[in-house]
């Protein structure tokens, strides 16, 4: 049985990830320090899969901390999603966003490297295309400057995975994600933002749960058919499985180089008014939203050509828009 540590393994992503891996035979290990997650996840995921994950509660930027972790611990791979993740806050906080997001990735691939930790999965994102030239967008467009420090440090977390990749033994692979959204079918885990949400879709189950007045949307005046931001929304499940097959074509060492990188969404491009419209079909609820200026550093459309994803990791999402909302829902009314 393989062993994977997964970094963040108690929040959205993360969690959801624990859950197929388990469920694919993996032995898991999580390290989470529970900035942006709770402890009850734990009993959650185990409570779903029957198996109780390893649980290590420390900060990856206690570099002596990671150290003893990868001395005492044989693993066989990683996947990388702790880090700070919300582009109107690291407009605000720079340099706790570099501090976070970059010397984490620096400590863990030293380790892996010192203890001959061979595969490694990161968690990327779109904000590396910023606004992209054509669309959909492939994995060839071009990486732009970053809008925010936020999609900067996703931009130099390829980088510096990709040199080390050059001059160790690490195979590596960044998934670049679209917007991660839903929950899993139990309702025993999803999306839980602390504090003020950072995404569309908390908002829109927060509102419709009467936690939250009305559903501000950033903005009506894009060149967009309804004038609002357009995104590939993909159901977090669907994004979990992703990472079983990344993985298993690293252990298996079917990868064509030593870093790659695949575009992982559902290919589709949804505006803001359609998610509130489907939302409101789905589940009946009739949400109150205004629209409101425009966000710093928001870009006007992305969504995935999925292509490379479906032709070199067999992979393609299966789960829908609806599907997507109807289960943030149920897991919303879970929510006391």
């Amino acid at each position: 049985m393989k062993k994977i540590l997964v970094t963040g393994g108690l929040g959205f992503i993360g969690s959801h990830t624990v859950v197929e891996l388990q469920n694919e035979g993996f032995e898991v290990l999580i390290i989470d320090n529970l900035s942006n997650s709770t402890l009850d996840v734990l009993d959650k995921i185990t409570s779903i899969t029957a198996i109780k994950p390893s649980y290590f509660n420390f900060d990856l930027k206690d570099k002596k901390a990671v150290q003893n972790f990868f001395s005492t611990n044989k693993i066989d791979g990683v996947i990388h999603f702790a880090a700070s993740k919300a582009v109107g806050e690291s407009v605000e906080k720079p340099l706790e966003y570099y501090e976070n997001n970059i010397s984490t990735l620096i400590y863990l691939l030293q380790e892996m490297k010192a203890t001959n930790v061979l595969n490694f999965i990161f968690s990327s994102s779109c904000t590396v295309y910023g606004q992209a030239d054509e669309l959909p967008i492939t994995e060839n467009a071009t990486v732009k400057p970053a809008e925010s420090p936020y999609g900067n440090t996703k931009k130099m977390g390829e980088e510096i995975i990709k040199d080390t990749t050059k001059v160790s033994n690490i195979r590596a692979i960044a998934l670049r994600y679209f917007n991660p959204i839903g929950s899993h079918e139990s309702a025993k885990i999803g999306e839980l933002p602390i504090g003020t949400p950072q995404n569309l879709i908390p908002f829109v189950t927060q509102t419709a749960a009467g936690i939250r007045k009305e559903l501000s949307v950033f903005g009506n005046d894009y060149p967009t058919p309804d004038g609002t931001a357009i995104r590939d929304y993909i159901h977090v499940v669907d994004l979990a499985q992703a990472h079983i097959v990344a993985l298993k074509r690293l252990i298996d060492a079917k990868n064509n180089s030593n870093f790659e990188v695949f575009n992982i969404g559902s290919g589709t491009g949804n505006s803001v008014l359609e998610i509130i419209h489907s939302f409101e079909k789905v589940t009946g609820k009739k949400l109150n939203y205004k629209f409101v200026e425009r966000r710093l550093g928001d870009i006007t459309a992305a969504y995935a050509d999925t292509t490379i994803a479906k032709t070199e990791l067999g992979w393609t999402a299966k789960l829908s828009l609806d599907d997507a909302l109807l289960s943030a829902w149920k897991w919303q009314q879970t929510l006391k």
